[in-house]
């Protein structure tokens, strides 16, 4: 059974605050202007100083304009308004604005906005809503966009004329892209990244992958088997791939390559050794060859990360040329490496890398691409997102999000037609009256696979269980 999706805004400052966005912004400008002033005089003061002292500055303006508006006649402000009031003008400042609250909710995935005043929320553990206006127009929503990649120190990147689209992450390790002047109005989408330095065991308390499975997936990656992790967009793809990780030894040398940090394993201290490289935007600008200055890809990066003295090579997510040196490097290093791929199954993997070759411009034949798949992986892991947030039970519960992995599929070798074989070692099952859409034990993997995982530590018998170690069937309200 369905239920509304919530169409009135769910809240923000503007619950809790008495006054409306001019003021904020006026008393945001009073600010700047001193903050500015202050870092002027003092040529050393660091970008935490700066903040530092925006607190008293901040503190002091907004207890003058309080004393104002309450000499006109307004009811006193309370010590809470004050204080909310502080909070949304250091926001505005050296923060999100209007956005913040949103960053700050740990429940919040989403936020998607369609201009100004059209922001729709996506939330972990309920249906999603729509949220107030998050700027007074659509060019101070630009102005808001460009003031965070500023704060973030990323000023290299930002939305204009020249530069329509802009990628970038965020503080949290959130995600935001934005495009403006090839759209009717600015188009913003922030994906959240709620959680960061989870492991394995982690994933099983959630519920994304049982203890079985855990074992698994942690004596592949110590038995240097490659791993590409695959599904949808949302799903967690990337939190995973992080936990995966994390069961690479401390020893070993690794190098990271993503767009914009996700992963942030160079900044976990239980992770191995990091070499991370990020990708970089260009200004907008071509040079004499046609190719846009300044902008660094994935797969221009990739010839001197493999110069870095790396044991294994984590590809955040692969979506282009960088698929080619991405299998050469599985293939040709001792293994291990690893990456995330947006594909509909674990089957549909196969073809989504095929087509990237075909796309990379270096005329790969389809034969010779899925010949370099089928040496390249060793295991597809594929996770699902089944959202539940709009039904409810027939006892009127509200329903959930279910992320689980749902398939394990080993890459054999090369089979029938120069294809790469395969068999499902993890999958769904349906056996007398019980349906289990997670992945359960299927069958053991190749004689090769199973020796190698078994060296680390692995136990065989874990694959025996049918149910794997789940206790009791998902509870969905519709079927999976």
């Amino acid at each position: 059974m369905a239920t509304d999706t919530a169409q009135a805004p769910a809240g923000g400052y503007f619950s809790t605050l008495p006054v409306p966005y001019d003021v904020i912004a006026e008393l945001r400008h009073q600010a700047s202007l001193k903050v500015s002033q202050a870092a002027a005089a003092d040529g050393t003061m660091s970008d935490a100083d700066r903040r530092q002292h925006g607190i008293t500055i901040i503190g002091k303006t907004v207890a003058e304009w309080a004393l104002k508006y309450e000499a006109t006649g307004q009811p006193q402000l309370t010590p809470e308004h004050e204080a909310a009031l502080r909070k949304a003008v250091y926001d505005e400042l050296f923060r999100a604005g209007r956005l913040q609250p949103l960053l700050d909710d740990p429940n919040v995935e989403n936020i998607l906005i369609n201009g100004c005043d059209r922001v729709r929320v996506d939330y972990a553990d309920r249906p999603s809503q729509m949220w107030e206006p998050i700027a007074p127009s659509d060019h101070e929503l630009v102005r808001l966009i460009n003031h965070i990649a500023r704060m973030g120190g990323q000023g290299e990147r930002a939305l204009t004329p020249s530069t329509p689209n802009l990628n970038m992450r965020l503080d949290d390790g959130s995600r935001l892209a934005a495009s403006y002047m090839i759209t009717p109005r600015p188009q913003v989408v922030i994906r959240r990244h709620r959680t960061r330095g989870q492991g394995l065991d982690d994933l099983v308390k959630w519920g994304t992958i049982d203890s079985t499975l855990a074992a698994f997936i942690r004596a592949s990656v110590k038995a240097r088997k490659n791993v590409v992790i695959v599904g949808s967009q949302g799903v967690g793809k990337t939190s995973l791939l992080r936990a995966a990780a994390r069961e690479i030894p401390r020893t070993e040398r690794v190098g990271t390559l993503e767009s914009e940090y996700e992963l942030y394993l160079h900044e976990d201290p239980e992770g191995p050794e990091v070499v991370p490289y990020e990708g970089r935007e260009s200004n907008g600008e071509r040079g004499p060859d046609g190719r846009l200055m300044g902008e660094l890809t994935l797969s221009d990066l990739f010839p001197q990360l493999l110069r870095m003295s790396l044991r294994r090579i984590i590809v955040g997510e692969v979506r282009s040329r960088e698929v080619v040196p991405m299998l050469h490097a599985m293939n040709e290093g001792e293994g291990g490496s690893m990456c995330t791929l947006h594909a509909r199954s674990a089957l549909l993997s196969i073809e989504r890398l095929t087509t990237l070759c075909l796309e990379a411009g270096i005329n790969m034949s389809e034969q010779l691409a899925l010949r370099l798949i089928a040496q390249a992986v060793d295991l597809v892991i594929y996770i699902r997102l089944v959202d539940e947030t709009e039904l409810v039970d027939a006892q009127g519960r509200p329903g959930r999000k279910h992320r689980f992995v749902s398939h394990v599929m080993e890459i054999t070798g090369i089979g029938e037609n120069g294809r790469p074989s395969h068999q499902m070692i993890f999958a769904p099952r349906e056996q007398d009256g019980r349906r289990e859409p997670r992945a359960v034990p299927q069958m053991m993997p190749s004689s090769t696979y199973l020796a190698d995982i078994e060296r680390v530590g692995f136990d065989r018998t874990l694959l025996l269980n049918p149910w794997g170690a789940w206790d009791e069937q998902l509870k969905t309200v519709m079927p999976v």
